[in-house]
Formats: structure tokens, C-alpha cells, sequence
């Protein structure tokens, strides 16, 4: 085992029985034999070692999140998703709490990969028309969230005994952001949402699959009308009123 593995080896194993997620420089150098130079030679700072024991303990939930087959039902894959996030917090509740760390000034690559895995799930539902909002803002609602959601449980157990609530949560906000895929037992839908949720299903459409009869600069320009119409007006919010046009002499 090299100095780095002894290192993250000495450091995962004090913040497992670290009742404030959190370990010392010190005492992992003393766990692992090594010296402070060697640490900061390969990790920085603390703030670095803790993101890189992150990113060690949540690598096997990430191959798993990698590993995942899509079904046939993306909305499906969203529920399977969440509750498999909850279910991680729950048996690695120290490497959770600190994934979410304020201390860590530069945040683990293990958040970048499970934002990024949760966006293209919903990109999928856009494509499929099932997301009433861009996916982009989805993914902000989601992780939001679900992360809230975990911390809370973990740190404040007293406070939610119910083991219904992360359900309950889970489908309040994929109900906000997504449809059923029967058209005919979706609700009426709310006419400022028309635009909105047009675009983001055509704009998830073109990035799926590039349209032969564009140029690479045609589809990204398309791409980005379509984030507009998307992002630049809030839901529900019937934008600035129009300018009345200036009348003009005719004499």
C-alpha cells in the first residue's frame, strides 16, 4: 500500500468513529505512519484529504449510479434514484455529512459526478415530455431536495421518525417538475407553462440526437433560443409589460 492509500486508509477509518464528521491532519499522519509533508505533498490541505476521502467512499455508490440500466420509465428512475441517495446517507452517514461539509472550500468530485448522473436522467424526461421544467433547474430542485432531506434525517433523527417522509417529499417534488406520460390523465396544464415546457422537450430532443439538416452552429443556436424560452421567464410570471408602439406624425 502506498503513502496515499495509507493516508485515506488512516483517515476513513477515524472519520468513521468521529462523531462530528471530521478527523485531524495530525492524528492521520500518526494513524498512517507518515509525516505532515508527505500529506500536504499529496493532498494540499486538510480541505483536499477530506475530499479525497469523499470521493473514495462514495465510489462504490457512484459505480453503482453508473452501472444503472435506464428503463422504459425515466420518472421511474428518478424515485429508484432518490431513494438509493437516502438509502447511502443512511449506512455511510459520515462520509455524507462531510460530502456536504461547509469546510470543504472545493467541493468532491463525487457531488460534479452524482449532479451530473441525476441531469441526464432528466434529460431523458424531457426528452420524453414528462418535465414541466428546464432539466437544468430540475436537477437544482431534485438534488436540493433530496440532499435536505438526508441531512435532515441524519443529523436531526429525533425530528423526522416518520419513515414515510423521504417518500412523501420524493413524489411532492417530482410531482412539481414532471407529468404522467398518459396525456389523458395529466391535469389541465397551466397556459404560461406551454412555452416553457415546449422548449425544454425539444431543446432535451436536439441534444439527444443532433438533426442531419443543421450545421453544428444552427443546433447550438437553436439550443440556446431554446434555454431562453426555457430559463428566462420564472413559471407563472407573464413577463414585463409590452411597450405601447409611439405614434407617429402622418401630417
Amino acid at each position: 500500500m502506498d503513502a496515499r492509500e495509507k493516508i485515506l486508509e488512516a483517515a476513513t477509518t477515524l472519520l468513521a468513529g468521529s462523531p462530528v464528521a471530521d478527523v485531524s491532519t495530525r492524528a492521520v499522519c500518526e494513524a498512517a505512519g507518515v509525516g505532515a509533508p508527505m500529506l500536504y505533498r499529496l493532498f494540499g490541505d486538510k480541505a483536499g484529504l477530506l475530499a479525497a476521502v469523499v470521493d473514495r467512499g462514495f465510489e462504490e455508490y457512484l459505480v453503482t449510479k453508473r452501472a444503472a440500466r435506464p428503463s422504459d420509465d425515466p420518472v421511474a428512475d428518478l424515485r429508484r434514484g432518490w431513494d438509493n441517495h437516502l438509502r447511502f446517507a443512511l449506512e455511510h452517514p459520515h462520509h455524507y455529512r462531510l460530502m456536504y461539509s461547509p469546510e470543504l472550500t472545493a467541493p468532491p468530485a463525487a457531488t460534479r459526478e452524482a449532479h451530473d448522473l441525476l441531469h441526464s436522467i432528466l434529460e431523458r424526461c424531457a426528452a420524453a415530455g414528462r418535465l414541466t421544467v428546464p432539466p437544468a433547474l430540475a436537477t437544482q430542485m431534485i438534488m436540493s431536495a433530496n440532499v435536505g432531506a438526508s441531512l435532515s434525517i441524519l443529523t436531526r433523527p429525533e425530528q423526522y421518525p416518520d419513515p414515510g417522509f423521504s417518500a412523501r417529499l420524493r413524489d411532492a417534488v417530482l410531482g412539481a417538475v414532471t407529468c404522467p406520460a398518459d396525456p389523458d390523465s395529466a391535469p389541465e396544464p397551466d397556459p404560461d407553462q406551454a412555452v416553457p415546457m415546449a422548449a425544454a422537450t425539444l431543446a432535451a430532443r436536439l441534444r439527444a440526437e443532433r438533426p442531419a439538416a443543421f450545421t453544428a452552429a444552427e443546433s447550438a443556436l437553436l439550443e440556446q433560443w431554446l434555454d431562453k424560452l426555457g430559463t428566462d421567464r420564472p413559471i407563472g410570471d407573464p413577463g414585463p409589460p409590452v411597450a405601447e408602439p409611439v405614434p407617429t406624425d402622418r401630417r
